[in-house]
């Protein structure tokens, strides 16, 4: 299987909203159809520090999708980019599209300059959490949220 990874275009939200859908229904969530709407506008406004990068195939199907955030620290003079959403088709799994993704975004980091990349998941997600602990480090700090 060969496949491409490259930045989400505005055409693209027809193929990008399964994928969306099955990552919410991963992680048993729901969103108003008006988050959702904002969300892909501002991957595409130049202003928000905002990306999707997506995966794929030779036949143009979209194989999974990263969403990532730049933001400043306290820590560190250059920003750090928050790789808040990462989610492979089921059918595309183990075929190393989630770990290009992870390249990708370690990349588009590298090339803006970013001090840090991070990303959170639950900590059930054991297969998920095979491939991060190859590809990153585990700091062992807990999630906390109001």
């Amino acid at each position: 299987m060969t496949f491409v990874v490259r930045t989400a275009r505005t055409e693209g939200r027809a193929a990008w909203e399964p994928l969306w859908a099955g990552y919410l229904e991963f992680y048993n969530s729901e969103l108003p159809r008006n988050v959702t709407d904002t969300t892909w506008s501002r991957f595409h406004n130049p202003a928000e520090p905002m990306q999707c990068l997506v995966a794929e195939d030779d036949d143009g199907s979209l194989l999974g999708f990263t969403h990532i955030v730049f933001h400043r620290g306290t820590w560190a003079i250059g920003n750090f980019c928050y790789l808040e959403d990462l989610f492979v088709a089921p059918n595309a799994r183990n075929r190393g599209v989630a770990r290009a993704l992870i390249e990708a975004v370690y990349e588009c980091a590298d090339q803006r300059g970013a001090e840090r990349v991070y990303w959170l998941t639950h900590e059930s997600n054991a297969t998920a959490r095979k491939l991060y602990d190859q590809v990153a480090r585990h700091l062992g700090f807990i999630h906390y949220r109001r």
